[in-house]
């Protein structure tokens, strides 16, 4: 009997273990879905912007967009700001081989409303798509564009795929440069 025991705790054990190992590969995560490759077609987003309206990625299709995640918050993301403005007074009127002008969708991952406006009002941030769910880190766009770091962009082609990500500085505007229709 108590060589049938031992078999049985072993038994139990392994299938505690098999079960663990199961439920760690099967669980929802709490990580990021992971960044979207480059050539790979970007996810459609819908948030609200500054007046509640909500502001759809898919509405600027056929333009060069980036997708610039930030907050009031981060410093390095208010030290890129005025880089990124530079670049959308510099292109958004420009004729590009894989779109027709330049635009910049920026999703904060504030959870201020307040701080959020203040530090747009403060950048210069003028276009029309700062959009913010107030949900922070949760937002459903960092979840989906794996957003597990500000700033983090990504520049999307006229047709919507993904041509780069992480420009920086001169670096966004170097790579809009090259891509201006001669």
């Amino acid at each position: 009997m108590k060589k049938y025991a031992n078999y049985i705790l072993l038994g139990l054990a392994l299938a505690t273990f098999i079960g663990s190992v199961l439920y760690m590969q099967l669980r929802p995560s709490d990580k990021p879905a992971g960044k979207i490759p480059k050539g790979a077609m970007a996810a459609d987003i819908a948030l609200p912007d500054r007046n509640g309206k909500e502001r759809s990625l898919s509405e600027l299709r056929g333009k060069l967009v980036l997708i610039d995640f930030w907050a009031a918050w981060c410093r390095p993301c208010r030290k890129e700001n005025p880089h990124v403005v530079s670049a959308w007074l510099e292109f958004r009127d420009k004729q590009f081989s894989d779109g027709k002008g330049f635009e910049v969708y920026s999703v904060s991952l504030d959870e201020d409303r307040n701080a959020w406006l203040n530090a747009m009002q403060k950048d210069d941030l003028a276009w029309e798509y700062n959009v913010c769910d107030l949900k922070g880190w949760e937002s459903p766009a960092a979840r989906i564009y794996g957003v597990d770091r500000i700033p983090m962009n990504f520049l999307i082609d006229g047709e919507g795929k993904v041509i780069a990500e992480n420009l920086r500085g001169s670096e966004l505007h170097d790579f809009l440069e090259n891509r201006i229709r001669q």
